[in-house]
């Protein structure tokens, strides 16, 4: 069964970006049943979802059911294909502009690192315990 055309979305791939992307998302589904349902909607919800910042619930009815496209963005969140995709791009797009594919330096300032005045776990308060949860009733 063929879905009906959908109205496109202003976070939908075109086809230049689909192109690059395809072939870096697994060909299989997380789960033991065949293909069933479009990567490329797949991706397109997920990025519908980052976009508009909306919950998985409130994605629109034209696309895959949300149970669906979490499900695949959960696995691929575990399998590093988020990542492997920004790595990827990153590095095509870093030799594109005719640099190395790598950066050779990095450049960290106070307004990118906050510390607390002591610093690490040390400058943050230990949790404190309910004394209600431990009255004992006679």
């Amino acid at each position: 069964m063929t879905m009906p055309a959908r109205k496109s979305y202003d976070c939908d791939l075109t086809d230049a970006e689909w192109a690059l992307i395809r072939p870096l998302l697994p060909a299989h589904p997380p789960w033991g049943h065949d293909v069933t349902v479009s990567r490329r909607e797949i991706v397109n919800a997920i990025f519908y979802v980052n976009k508009h910042g909306c919950t998985w619930r409130g994605l629109p009815h034209d696309f895959p059911k949300w149970q669906t496209v979490y499900g695949y963005y959960r696995q691929w969140t575990k399998a590093g294909v988020w990542e492997r995709i920004n790595d990827i791009l990153r590095r095509t797009i870093r030799v594109a502009e005719g640099k190395q594919s790598e950066p050779t330096a990095g450049i960290v300032d106070s307004q990118s690192v906050k510390t607390t005045e002591k610093g690490g776990y040390m400058g943050t308060m230990p949790a404190r315990r309910s004394t209600v949860a431990n009255v004992i009733f006679w």
